[in-house]
């Protein structure tokens, strides 16, 4: 489901609504059947310059729309909505497809795998539309794989943004796995008295 985007951004914050680009781990990102490598990196920014395409965009190779991008967060996130803003001239993806939490999926995959939620999109040049996520579905996100299977009929694909609305837990995920490991002292770590000769058998 798509809504339209049609109120003042400066009335209702719009850029702190779309900051889970702040969560991503981009250093992780990549994308399948991206003509240039590592190009994937620059379609997540902010709100604000979702509509700046005179920088780098995520472009499909020639004669092939289809592209797969993984995308991996530094914590765990809840995602309400997804904005694509595409190319023109027919390059902009006419379908997406969500997988949560699947690590190293390529086109084999997906085309026998079920997505967690389809959306036929629109062209969205002008950055209105936001597709509404099934919410319950899209809870402790640790990372989401979008599969663009084509366009309105371009030679390639372009991307010039993808955004996320949501929020993040407050724990990133390698401090909860140290928690855990707190949580299960080594025995090493904790001698008893009765070990050194103190009488008593509980750990200090």
């Amino acid at each position: 489901m798509a809504c339209v985007h049609d109120h003042s951004c400066e009335d209702h914050d719009c850029s702190s609504n779309w900051s889970l680009y702040k969560h991503i781990d981009l250093s992780k990102v990549s994308a399948l059947n991206e003509a240039t490598p590592g190009s994937v990196k620059y379609v997540f920014k902010a709100w604000e310059d979702r509509l700046n395409s005179s920088g780098d965009h995520l472009e499909s190779n020639e004669g092939d729309p289809e592209l797969l991008v993984f995308i991996p967060f530094t914590s765990d996130v809840k995602i309400k909505g997804i904005s694509i803003v595409g190319g023109a001239d027919g390059t902009s993806p006419s379908k997406m497809r969500a997988f949560i939490n699947r690590d190293g999926i390529d086109f084999s995959d997906v085309q026998s795998m079920q997505a967690i939620q389809e959306w036929d999109l629109v062209e969205n040049n002008q950055g209105v539309l936001e597709y509404q996520t099934r919410y319950s579905k899209f809870q402790s996100v640790a990372n989401i794989t979008l599969h663009f299977p084509d366009n309105f009929g371009g030679e390639t694909s372009k991307i010039h943004y993808i955004g996320f609305k949501g929020e993040a837990t407050q724990l990133k995920r390698d401090a909860v796995v140290n928690i855990v490991y707190e949580i299960m002292p080594n025995p090493s770590d904790h001698k008893t008295r009765a070990e050194s000769g103190g009488g008593l058998s509980h750990v200090e």
